[in-house]
């Protein structure tokens, strides 16, 4: 045993390797995934008039009449809406994967979806199909719903307490980084041409690979190895490498200490070992109702927010504003970039200012913009001067707002208030909530558009101002707590009086403990666990 003596723990005395195996982790996670969803969400939108012009051709070629432009529009709002109900079903799947396959492995098996669906956009030409289109985005869909919700719990469980916000984070700058690149590759001086549209979606092929060659080289998530599959030795190897060193003792101990408190807590209920809660058993749970209130609005109203509308409007104010339609498409590009700067900022405040205030600062910014963005475009069709460029400006704070706090704190919420067991299963009725809501805010805003003319974003607002009171009222400050400070928390907030087991350290691990520099993991699980010590 190494022993440290009275040293305290000094946590910025990291090793250098620490940072650099984490961080690759992350990018090799991040491309592969969140940064799918954000890249295809984008490069759809510069190939609309080439896929409509595409869908009208196969079907006269076929049956020798072309489709009116209403039943041309259907099927185009059926291929963009496809990549919601995918979603829907990836984030379904989400939970059961992460439970039998790990973090790791789901995300590579993740992408077995985007290769089929690759395929389908490479030779629906060829075999004169539009229908495979639709049929691809389903299966691109089903990919963005499985990495949005394994990769933030993979970034989660392996982040060290003091930067798991900062890792957690990275998703929302992987998300924002693939709207940008997506908007950069779809340009006409790149792939955004007519002959060139297939190669555009099959695109997204290339960052899977990168992922599947880098990725197999990466650990597990330490908390799955360990109170899932019950692998103390590949816990400690993989925590060891995302560390830098050997397994931090304090980290391992509040580990086996959740582990031991999740099979107490369901031998309680049911007699039998620890396993992993469903949605149902999540919903029937009174001591997470608070977490599982919390989580689906946060996640519904991420959606309901409208920002992903205004991505679809801003090229309309853009034409008011007065630039000409060819350069529209540079444009565009600020607003993928106004997100993306946004979430490089917050990533660098998140541990700093904390998720709480991050995320009803967004939603309070966003709520002022919706309604200067309101008064521009009243004043704007009346013909005052000036009205176009601010509601320009409105398009891009909405943007930068919304990257501040709601794009990448909603995701991590799941991943810090919820524990081992139910962790999957938030997931997947967040994930759910999430592509449903943007199914529905895909499929209303033209009406919405239709309906209130200028007053177009008043329904946005309403969502912000209700989304910063209640998180406001339920939502407390998870940063740098453990999962039991997170959870006594939700219970002072939410006027739960019960009795929770404390997680304590005890004193002969703390006069051993240095971090990277831990001592015997042997001894601790010994100290820790009297039958583990018997059994050897």
């Amino acid at each position: 045993m190494k022993s440290t003596g009275d040293t305290e723990p000094d946590e910025s005395c990291k090793p250098s390797g620490s940072d650099r195996t984490l961080a690759l982790t992350v990018c090799s996670a991040a491309i592969g995934g969140t940064f799918q969803y954000g890249y295809n969400i984008s490069i759809i939108n510069a190939p609309t008039s080439y896929i409509q012009g595409f869908i009208n051709d196969t079907y006269m070629e076929r049956w020798g009449i072309g489709l009116e432009t209403t039943q041309v529009t259907l099927v185009w709002t059926l291929i963009v809406s496809a990549f919601s109900m995918g979603g829907l079903l990836g984030a379904l799947l989400a939970g059961p994967l992460a439970v039998r396959f790990g973090r790791k492995n789901s995300l590579l098996l993740n992408n077995s979806f985007l290769f089929a669906g690759t395929v389908l956009v490479l030779m629906c030409r060829l075999a004169k199909s539009f229908e495979m289109i639709i049929f691809a985005r389903v299966l691109v869909g089903m990919n963005a719903g499985v990495s949005m919700n394994v990769q933030p719990m993979y970034f989660g469980e392996s982040a060290p307490k003091h930067l798991r916000g900062a890792v957690a984070f990275s998703s929302a700058v992987f998300t924002a980084f693939g709207i940008f690149l997506g908007q950069v590759v779809g340009l006409t001086g790149l792939l955004g041409t007519e002959p060139l549209w297939p190669y555009l979606l099959a695109s997204n092929a290339l960052p899977g690979l990168i992922q599947l060659l880098t990725l197999p080289w990466f650990p597990e998530s330490p908390r799955y190895l360990l109170i899932d599959r019950g692998d103390r030795e590949a816990c400690v190897r993989a925590l060891g490498r995302l560390r830098g060193g050997e397994a931090p003792v304090l980290e391992m101990e509040e580990m086996l200490q959740e582990q031991q408190q999740q099979q107490i807590s369901t031998a309680l209920k049911s007699g039998s070992a620890a396993s992993v809660k469903t949605p149902c058993s999540l919903f029937k749970d009174p001591n997470l109702r608070s977490q599982l209130r919390t989580v689906m609005f946060a996640s519904s109203a991420m959606m309901l927010c409208g920002n992903d509308s205004i991505y679809f409007y801003a090229s309309y104010i853009f034409l008011k504003a007065g630039i000409p339609p060819e350069n529209i498409q540079y444009a565009t590009i600020g607003t993928g970039a106004s997100e993306l700067t946004a979430s490089i900022l917050s990533n660098l405040l998140i541990e700093r200012v904390g998720r709480r205030y991050l995320l009803l600062g967004g939603y309070g910014l966003m709520s002022c913009w919706s309604v200067v963005f309101t008064v521009a475009l009243t004043l704007q069709s009346r013909g005052v001067a000036g009205m176009p460029y601010l509601s320009m400006a409105c398009v891009f704070l909405y943007i930068l707002s919304f990257g501040l706090g709601p794009a990448g704190v909603t995701g991590i919420l799941p991943a810090e208030i919820f524990d081992q067991a139910a962790r999957p299963a938030a997931y997947m009725v967040a994930g759910s909530l999430m592509w449903i809501s943007l199914f529905l805010v895909g499929m209303l805003f033209p009406f919405i558009v239709s309906s209130l003319g200028n007053f177009c974003f008043l329904p946005f607002l309403a969502v912000c101002l209700v989304s910063t009171v209640f998180l406001g009222l339920t939502l407390p400050e998870t940063k740098g707590k453990t999962l039991t400070e997170i959870t006594a928390e939700f219970d002072r907030k939410n006027g739960v009086k019960k009795k929770r087991p404390d997680m304590q350290v005890g004193e002969p691990v703390k006069e051993h403990y240095q971090l990277g520099k831990a001592c015997s993991f042997t001894n601790l699980t010994q100290d820790l666990d009297p039958d583990h010590k018997n059994e050897e």
